[in-house]
């Protein structure tokens, strides 16, 4: 089948890259990200990715422990930047071109965030990997995620999580927990859910950017999503 996209900005968690242990990069599961991204490239869809830095260091988490915040979310954005180093070696170990671009300048290891730039890579049918969030403290790499789709006009956020949706409480301390087939942002809002932070909606919502919230440990459902199968939460206007 073909692809209902044809340009996508997948979001990963930097827990998600710790699979079981917690933190730090587990082989087996940055593999078998790869393995789920090389299976969607095979659709000729232009893939770009924004990863955080949280199973290295969470700016909010150190600053509440006493940390400057800024100081600690720009530690975070350089966690963000090796987690892109290792998503650039595990996606070029299956034998896809990629170019990590941070909107931190860190030369040596990757390039600097130019809009003009990724947008040439991904034309040119290489995987962009934003790394260093938005370049900026108080803002979380939701929100770069939801800045960057913006900026290079991408169809949808595809919000790859370890639950298989959005619910209206936590499924995890609730039994009784919803899960949303569809949501508003609007009603997303109003209700604080929190799969993404506000700030984040809010520029989804402004730039008409529907963003799908799904469980990629689950093996398929990234192909899945791009086929147009109904996995997880659409969020839309």
């Amino acid at each position: 089948m073909a692809s209902v996209y044809r340009r996508v900005l997948i979001k990963l968690s930097g827990e998600g890259l710790a699979g079981k242990d917690g933190f730090g990069i587990n082989p087996a599961v940055i593999g078998g990200i790869a393995k789920q991204i090389h299976e969607i490239y095979e659709l000729d869809v232009q893939i770009s990715i924004v990863i955080g830095g949280g199973n290295i260091i969470r700016g909010m988490t150190a600053a509440k422990e006493g940390m400057d915040r800024a100081n600690a979310d720009y530690m975070g954005m350089l966690a963000s930047v090796m987690n892109a180093m290792a998503l650039q070696d595990a996606l070029e170990k299956v034998d896809l071109q990629t170019r990590v671009l941070s909107a931190i300048d860190i030369a040596q290891v990757a390039e600097l965030y130019i809009r003009r730039r990724a947008l040439r890579h991904l034309e040119k049918g290489r995987i962009v990997i934003f790394g260093g969030g938005t370049g900026n403290p108080y803002f979380s790499t939701d929100t770069a995620a939801a800045l960057r789709a913006a900026e290079i006009h991408a169809d949808v956020i595809l919000k790859a999580t370890q639950v298989d949706g959005v619910y209206d409480s936590d499924p995890h301390t609730n039994p009784d927990a919803i899960r949303y087939e569809r949501l508003t942002f609007d009603r997303a809002i109003k209700e604080g859910l929190r799969f993404m932070d506000q700030a984040a909606i809010a520029l989804c919502s402004e730039n008409a950017l529907p963003i799908i919230v799904f469980d990629m440990g689950v093996a398929g459902n990234l192909m899945k999503v791009m086929e147009g199968e109904t996995v997880g939460t659409i969020v839309t206007g």
